[in-house]
């Protein structure tokens, strides 16, 4: 067994679906949890997600030998305020935000320094929805989940960490904070904010009322992110506002150079662009694992 008491600060789909699986795979005892929101507290408990709400952050973690921080992440040194001064001696601490050096900034400026017992991690995984009713015990099962050691790094925390990913049936991986930072930025905030932006365009086109209606499975696809939660990844362009402002500036660029070649009928070229990201797609999809 991992922890005989799993504490869970932030019922959503993430921390949901965390609870989940680590209950169907016998790796955790007792599971507490905490939302501020008290309808999703009550929820989770009915959905059998956790064993006990608490009315607190500070009391939900409240002897648990293993913390996870799954809330915003504009909202992690306020999570970790909450809790500091009733964390366990010995407990493992750890976070599922989709930036790192935002997360480990906060936790330096809780904490004073990076603590050896948190393990800063991020699962790649997600859906559209969001919420504990949308969790699933399977999430992160054939998904990478990313860790990100500091220099202050307990290895047995970091193991354990490891462990209950393993136990999701994740494959965990490791690299830098700011690695990942600019990793992601290129592959989830990046496209994140496109979709967003796309379908704002054409939702004020004039005639907008009969676009959709007539929308294709292309247009789906493309769009499907734009349904995820807009504060979720308002906060997440924030708190990596410097690498996804650097990459749309290289996008609207790229953009820029593709209405170039259409007005000035430069077909070869648009097609020579096409080709070269058919084939960069088409490398990506020979890398997935």
């Amino acid at each position: 067994m991992l922890a005989k008491h799993l504490a869970v600060i932030g019922l959503g789909l993430i921390g949901g679906s965390v609870a989940r699986a680590l209950r169907a795979a016998g790796g955790v005892g007792s599971i507490s949890g905490y939302d501020p929101d008290p309808q999703r507290r009550e929820q989770a408990v009915t959905l059998g997600v956790i064993d006990h709400a608490g009315d607190s952050p500070a009391a939900t973690v409240k002897n648990a030998d293993l913390v996870i921080i799954a809330v915003p992440v504009l909202r992690t040194a306020d999570a970790l305020n909450a809790i500091r001064g009733a964390i366990a001696a010995g407990a493992v601490v750890t976070d599922v935000g989709s930036t790192k050096q935002s997360v480990a900034a906060d936790v330096e400026t809780v904490f004073g320094e990076l603590p050896p017992w948190f393990v800063l991690g991020h699962p790649i995984a997600g859906t559209e929805k969001s919420g504990v009713a949308n969790s699933l015990a399977d999430l992160f099962r054939k998904h990478r989940v990313i860790l990100t050691p500091h220099a202050r790094q307990d290895e047995k925390a970091l193991a354990l960490v490891r462990a209950l990913w393993e136990a999701c049936g994740a494959r965990v991986v490791e690299m830098t904070p700011s690695q990942h930072d600019a990793i992601f930025a290129a592959t989830s905030h990046l496209p994140h904010v496109l979709a967003y932006s796309f379908v704002d365009v054409v939702g004020k086109l004039d005639d907008s009322r009969h676009i959709f209606p007539n929308a294709g499975g292309g247009f789906r696809d493309f769009t499907r992110i734009a349904s995820s939660s807009p504060q979720m990844w308002h906060d997440i362009v924030r708190a990596n506002a410097p690498a996804v402002s650097e990459l749309l500036t290289r996008q609207i660029a790229d953009l820029q150079a593709l209405q170039g070649m259409i007005t000035d009928g430069r077909w070869d070229e648009m097609k020579a662009a096409f080709e070269r990201a058919r084939a960069a797609r088409e490398y990506y999809l020979t890398q997935i694992e």
